[in-house]
């Protein structure tokens, strides 16, 4: 099969696109040809070896955990999906070597869900990771109907699912973008304020009593301005810094769950959450997916695709 793959950590122009063995399926595993794959920051994180500490890496690795796509075979031991199902998953496994962006990949049936009806393949592989983790901070915060809550990067990925699902839950949300992407956030619902110098007096002008919860994306100094936002018995997580537990706060790490997915591809049907596509680019340009997404200038996500023949090949991987 075609896929992208790396062999040693680096920039984007370690990503090769070429020729790679066909993926072997497992019994509670489904094959799936692939349809589209989004680009995360933990990608370009993965790539540049900052995982190595916390994942065993298996060279050369296919880079992506998520995926949108159609079975084309069940695994041995599988009841949940049938061929011709189109599914969504967030493919992460405790190893880095075998990922998504690839002409097919071995998923595992926990990883998985339908793909929501309302969404292309496009949306659809924008949501699984992103959702995932703001559906799992936003419950592990324990979001209530009268909250306010403060959303950081709320026009990227997962900020934006954050914003939507918050909205969903009745609370008022404030989030912090640039001056360009406000328009987009009260688009959304929230209520935008900038970056920058004097953020915090931003928000307290909106907020004066102090904001109930904080969904921190950004870390460092932003976390510990946050904590001096909450209100009395305020609650604090972070998906990407660890000092927020000396903060009182959670450090929330996003799992693969078919349940969760499960229920934001209803909401997605439903229409109470959607996924802003900003670029489209062809499995060959997966470095330069991965260069802009490092450059965290992006609203919402950025996908790549795989060229579609409707009728799987004969030869296709068993």
């Amino acid at each position: 099969m075609k896929a992208i793959s790396y062999s040693r950590y680096g920039g984007p122009e370690v990503l090769q696109y070429g020729e790679r063995p066909d993926p072997k399926l497992g019994p509670d595993s489904v094959l799936v040809k692939v349809r589209a794959a989004a680009v995360n920051p933990v990608d370009v994180l993965a790539r540049e070896g900052h995982l190595d500490s916390a994942l065993d890496v298996v060279f050369p690795v296919v880079p992506g955990w998520d995926v949108s796509g159609v079975v084309v075979q069940p695994g041995a031991a599988v009841t949940e999906f049938a061929v011709g199902d189109e599914v969504m998953g967030y493919v992460r496994e405790d190893f880095l070597s075998r990922g998504t962006f690839a002409e097919y990949v071995a998923a595992p049936v926990r990883t998985l869900a339908r793909k929501p009806l309302r969404l292309s393949f496009e949306e659809a592989a924008g949501l699984p990771l992103a959702g995932l983790t703001a559906y799992q901070v936003l419950r592990a915060l324990e979001i209530r109907s009268d909250d306010t809550v403060l959303v950081h990067a709320a026009a990227g990925g997962v900020g934006s699912m954050a914003v939507q699902l918050a909205l969903h839950s009745g609370a008022r949300v404030i989030g912090t973008a640039s001056e360009r992407n406000h328009a987009h956030l009260r688009a959304l619902g929230a209520e935008p304020v900038e970056y920058g110098d004097g953020l915090a007096d931003r928000v307290r002008a909106l907020a004066p009593e102090g904001v109930d919860a904080v969904f921190d994306t950004v870390g460092g100094d932003t976390l510990k301005m946050s904590a001096n936002l909450l209100a009395p018995e305020g609650r604090l997580a972070s998906i990407v810094d660890g000092e927020v537990i000396e903060l009182g706060g959670r450090y929330v790490y996003v799992r693969p769950d078919a349940l969760d997915l499960h229920v934001l591809g209803e909401l997605a049907d439903q229409g109470v959450v959607s996924v802003h596509v900003d670029r489209v680019l062809p499995l060959e340009q997966a470095a330069e997916a991965q260069r802009l997404c490092a450059e965290r200038h992006t609203r919402g996500k950025i996908v790549v695709t795989v060229a579609w023949d409707p009728v799987p090949p004969i030869d296709a991987p068993l």
